[in-house]
């Protein structure tokens, strides 16, 4: 048997293999680590068990009981990912009997469960703990920064401002926010600004006295701010609320009350505000569509969340933590093939990790047991294909705007719905709807669902 095909059969292992060498040093590992650690094989060799376990990646306590004991160990662990596995650590000894080699294999005891943050054990590393606090998945320095700044901003009470495209995880921060501050135990309370109609916004938002309008309920109705009270409220989409609610905003920033729509009575309020755009705001400032005065005091601690096409190295164990979701949700046993991955890895993710998210989901209830390269929807075969067989914009700006292009315009052409538009592609209907009247003009007849 040849080397080559040694490594083809441990490489096809339902098991995960680690070898290490005496100063536990990882000299081996196989791909099955990809799917407890979403961790390439080549992004582990090498290392020190203890230089993973810094950060996050894994628990090692197996680690240094075998090496005091020098002696056949076994325990449960779980992966940051959401693999639950009965792990084994077999020492070999040499001559001297110090120990030579580990031989470390590790099965899912509980196949796909996810993880649930832990609150007790391995507490002195920060990463692991931000990662599992935060609910965040991810290997990338520039989130794990964050997410230590977010830490830092929590416990005050300055307002927040979350920039950042459609799906890449807003609302996560946000909540992780509002779960370390000191209102922790105080509401949270959601608001998508942009799926509420602009005339019902105000009234939703500030509440209303009865017969304050034709259809408005007898006894009144209480709004979302008064409703968050001694919390935090987190106004998504903030850029598209009208001009006329931005100035009752203000009041409630500056002075902390606010009066209903058909009152004459101002209610007080204690509330901490979020606040999350994939929009310019300055633009819209500049543009008069955004109030100035409302940018500042909304803009006074700003978080940019990057795209997913910036933090490639999150695709990966986000695709494994929500292929253990799904499989876990609809009591499947799904795997995915390597082929997948790498096109994964080659896609743009214009919907970020919504659209992820979303297509993971379908995999796991169209595929068979190994989803494969013709599981995938044509429209992102055919985006990596067309970058494949057409020249690379030289700017990634321009790399994006073309396969976001390609993908709107061939959903489009299928479903004819910005409805549909959006779910397919892991976006909100109204940049669904933004992105077709630009892409999409010469397709259009009439107008957009």
């Amino acid at each position: 048997m040849t080397l080559q095909t040694l490594l083809k059969i441990l490489n096809h292992s339902s098991d995960e293999i680690f070898v290490l060498d005496g100063d536990k040093r990882i000299l081996y590992v196989n791909r099955t680590c990809e799917k407890h650690y979403g961790l390439k094989p080549s992004d582990v060799i090498g290392n020190y068990s203890m230089d993973l376990f810094e950060k996050g990646y894994w628990t090692p306590t197996i680690v240094p009981e075998v090496y005091d004991k020098k002696e056949p160990c076994y325990m449960k662990q779980q992966t940051y990912i959401g693999a639950e596995l009965t792990t084994s650590a077999i020492p070999i000894l040499n001559d001297q009997g110090e120990i030579d080699l580990v031989v470390i294999t590790s099965a899912e005891t509980q196949t796909y469960k996810m993880l649930e943050a832990k609150k007790e054990g391995n507490e002195s590393n920060s990463t692991q703990l931000l990662k599992e606090e935060s609910k965040m998945i991810t290997n990338s320095s520039a989130i794990i920064k964050i997410l230590s700044f977010c830490k830092k901003v929590a416990p005050t009470e300055s307002t927040i401002l979350i920039l950042g495209e459609s799906g890449t995880g807003k609302g996560v921060l946000a909540q992780f926010i509002h779960e370390i501050s000191k209102r922790k135990n105080k509401p949270f309370v959601k608001i998508n600004c942009a799926a509420i109609p602009e005339e019902l916004l105000e009234s939703e938002l500030f509440g209303y006295t009865k017969g304050a309008f034709t259809g408005a309920s007898k006894a009144g109705k209480q709004g979302l701010i008064e409703a968050a009270n001694g919390g935090t409220i987190f106004l998504d989409e903030i850029g598209e609320i009208p001009l006329t609610v931005q100035a009752k905003l203000l009041q409630v920033i500056q002075e902390k009350q606010f009066i209903p729509v058909g009152s004459n009575e101002t209610k007080k309020v204690d509330i901490r505000i979020i606040t999350a755009t994939n929009r310019n705001l300055l633009e819209m400032v500049e543009n008069k569509q955004f109030r100035e005065d409302l940018f500042y005091r909304l803009n006074v601690i700003d978080i940019h969340l990057p795209p997913l096409r910036e933090r490639k190295g999150d695709i990966i164990p986000l695709t494994y933590n929500f292929l253990n979701k799904f499989n876990d949700k609809y009591n499947e046993n799904k795997m995915i093939s390597e082929e997948c991955l790498n096109i994964f890895m080659d896609y743009l993710w214009p919907g970020n990790v919504r659209q992820l998210e979303n297509l993971v989901e379908r995999l796991v209830v169209v595929s068979d047991s190994i989803i494969q390269v013709s599981d995938l929807p044509d429209i992102i075969k055919e985006s990596v294909e067309h970058f494949s067989t057409h020249p690379m914009p030289a700017k990634l700006s321009e790399a994006l705007e073309e396969t976001t292009k390609i993908l709107v315009r061939k959903s489009y052409q299928k479903h004819s719905s910005s409805r549909k538009v959006a779910s397919d592609l892991g976006l909100s209907q109204t940049k669904a709807s933004k992105l077709i009247r630009e892409y999409c003009a010469d397709l259009i007849s009439g107008s957009v669902q």
